[in-house]
């Protein structure tokens, strides 16, 4: 998807997620690659460039196999934050979304994506 072009999900971390309604939101600490818009010159202790970042799937018809925060184990890195892995497979189809990671095995019925860096 044109979206996230430069942005690795596999290598992006998932902060925290939230369902409501007809919408799922997925916080991450994303990682940019040179081919995004948005990358800048990793820091010294970086990877990569990472930034925050908003997964938003807005107009859900249906969802299912999302597990919630507390049913999944996080982890915390050396600087304390708290993550919960990455996005696996995020695919789309006429149908929907499909999404896998720690936090589930995820079938998205509709919706329409977004994704959106949070400039700090």
């Amino acid at each position: 998807m044109e979206i996230f072009k430069g942005i690795d999900l596999n290598d992006s971390f998932v902060l925290a997620w939230s369902s409501t309604g007809n919408e799922l939101d997925i916080t991450l600490e994303a990682s940019i690659w040179p081919e995004s818009e948005y990358y800048e010159k990793p820091k010294n202790n970086e990877y990569t460039c990472y930034k925050p970042a908003k997964l938003r799937i807005r107009n859900i018809k249906n969802i299912s196999g999302l597990r919630s925060m507390e049913q999944v184990m996080s982890s915390t890195d050396a600087t304390g934050e708290k993550d919960y892995g990455n996005i696996e497979s995020l695919e789309k189809s006429d149908q929907g979304f499909s999404l896998e990671g720690d936090f589930g095995s995820v079938a998205i019925t509709g919706g329409e994506i977004s994704f959106e860096i949070n400039e700090t």
